[in-house]
């Protein structure tokens, strides 16, 4: 079952205990792809979910920069 796409805002967040060697595996994994440890360990949890087979949608990239301008006709 594929749970529905949510928007890019409304992320789960939820505790995680790692053992310090695995923590320190992703923070330097996560170094050399130019990613923050959250972004590294979403990243290879798609990984592992695709090699078993399990099918998602692609994340939703954030939005950078400012936001547009809004014509005020005042």
């Amino acid at each position: 079952m594929v749970s529905p796409a949510r928007p890019p805002s409304q992320r789960k967040a939820f505790p995680l205990r790692l053992d310090p060697a695995l923590y320190a595996a992703i923070e330097r994994a996560a170094a050399g792809d130019l990613r923050s440890v959250n972004a590294e360990v979403e990243c290879l949890l798609r990984e592992a979910l695709a090699r078993r087979g399990v099918k998602l949608d692609p994340p939703e990239r954030a939005r950078r920069g400012r936001p547009p301008k809004e014509d005020d006709d005042e």
